[in-house]
């Protein structure tokens, strides 16, 4: 058996290394750098403000339309910057992608691998490798972006305070909602969760992350009150300061308004579709938290916020990875061999593989006027809006874990379990739902 259990761990060795030569060779060969242009953005506003006594939102990148284009709060938090050499700007910036990527990883891969027997460095390790590969993942290391510090914040607040059955001490869960509030006063984008806990009549958290929100705005205003007077006076307000609607990399439903008509985008049509998306978002995340499913919430939540926003650059999309691990998750609770399993593997698997491509770059600098174009320069957009159509909502069984006809009529013939169990059973309780 140690001959047997050590050649297995040989193999899982060989094929983790062999994965990351080829992911290696990917992003070396194939993927774009921009030299951490973001970064450069906010690395330079922090030294024009602190440093040369200049107003944060005036400052533009050299040779660029762009400034600094955070609430006052995150220029609060990013003011060690001015203190910084570059190059351990770009180490610290890194560092926080990596280290924060890999524990949300970790949140929703363990399980998984537990549930289904596999070696759990193994699985955790080939997750790694496959999101290193993934381009909103790459857009947001290259550039130097916020994204999955702010992905953390509410993975971290909505799996450990607000979820039921949280193994989190009483006292520390009546915080629940202050991840999603320091989201939200870093960047706006966030508070759609707290949108989430409204429709998912989560009182307390909701008015928690509000006030949060509300009061590191209010200190960031204190502290910085001429640049938080012209940030939620002038600078929100600028959209020019962002980029160009009908850019390819906005996949957004507002994106693909303005790309179908980028002379006069009509904002009637998107606030329609932005009202349709909502709606049918509102009822799917009802019907996961009335299930004890708050991962699928929180990844419905992620894919919505992208659709809605008007602005997602494709970095932005790193919103999906949960809703992407979680079709995996589904296939791997179906049958084998079932219809349902091969779905949503091949759902999963194709959607990953567009959002690896850089498939929306074609039509970077062509006309996407035509059905051809209408169709490859979305199609970021259109995985989000499958994955808020079709992600499964699982039901906890009676004893809050999978229930174990999902694992025994596997290749029998027998049907799956309708909306498997919940995946918060498997991270916040344990070995229990760890059964098979």
């Amino acid at each position: 058996m140690p001959q047997r259990a050590a050649r297995g761990t040989g193999r899982q060795v060989a094929i983790v290394v062999a994965l990351a030569v080829v992911v290696a060779g990917f992003l070396a060969f194939a993927a774009e750098r921009h030299g951490f242009f973001d970064l450069k953005v906010y690395y330079g506003a922090m030294h024009h403000w602190l440093r040369d006594g200049g107003e944060l939102y005036d400052h533009m990148k050299p040779f660029s339309q762009y400034g600094f284009t955070y609430p006052p709060f995150a220029a609060f938090l990013m003011s060690p910057m001015a203190l910084l050499p570059w190059h351990l700007a770009i180490v610290v910036s890194v560092t926080l992608t990596v280290v924060t990527s890999a524990l949300v990883l970790w949140w929703l891969v363990d399980p998984i691998a537990r549930r289904e027997g596999w070696t759990r460095w193994f699985a955790f390790a080939v997750a790694i490798c496959l999101v290193a590969a993934y381009e909103p993942m790459r857009e947001t290391v290259n550039f130097g972006q916020v994204n999955m510090l702010l992905l953390f914040l509410v993975a971290a607040d909505l799996f450990w305070l607000v979820a039921a059955g949280s193994p989190v001490p009483r006292r520390w869960r009546r915080f629940a909602g202050v991840g999603v509030g320091l989201a939200t006063a870093i960047k706006l984008t966030p508070g759609i969760f707290i949108v989430y806990l409204l429709v998912t009549r989560r009182w307390r958290a909701a008015i928690t992350a509000s006030a949060t929100a509300a009061v590191a705005t209010l200190v960031a205003a204190a502290i910085a009150p001429d640049a938080a007077r012209e940030y939620w006076t002038q600078a929100l307000w600028n959209t020019d300061r962002v980029g160009a609607l009908d850019f390819v990399s906005n996949q957004s439903l507002r994106g693909i308004v303005a790309r179908i008509d980028p002379l006069h985008p009509s904002t009637v049509a998107w606030l329609v579709l932005v009202l349709v998306t909502l709606f049918w978002w509102a009822w799917r995340c009802r019907t996961a938290v009335a299930a004890g499913d708050e991962v699928t919430g929180f990844a419905l939540t992620g894919v919505v916020g992208c659709l809605v926003s008007p602005v997602t650059w494709v970095h932005h999309l790193v919103w999906l990875i949960p809703a992407l691990i979680l079709l995996v998750d589904n296939a791997l609770a179906a049958p084998a061999r079932s219809r349902r399993r091969r779905a949503l593997l091949g759902f999963a698997t194709v959607g990953y593989l567009v959002l690896v491509s850089r498939l929306v770059w074609i039509w970077r600098n062509q006309d996407a006027a035509n059905l051809v174009g209408f169709l490859g320069s979305n199609a970021y957009v259109w995985v989000s809006i499958g994955l808020l159509l079709f992600l499964p909502v699982r039901r906890l069984a009676e004893d809050g874990t999978w229930p174990p006809a999902a694992r025994s009529s596997a290749g029998q013939g027998e049907n799956p379990v309708a909306d498997n169990a919940g995946q918060v059973a498997h991270l916040v309780e344990g070995d229990r739902g760890l059964s098979r």
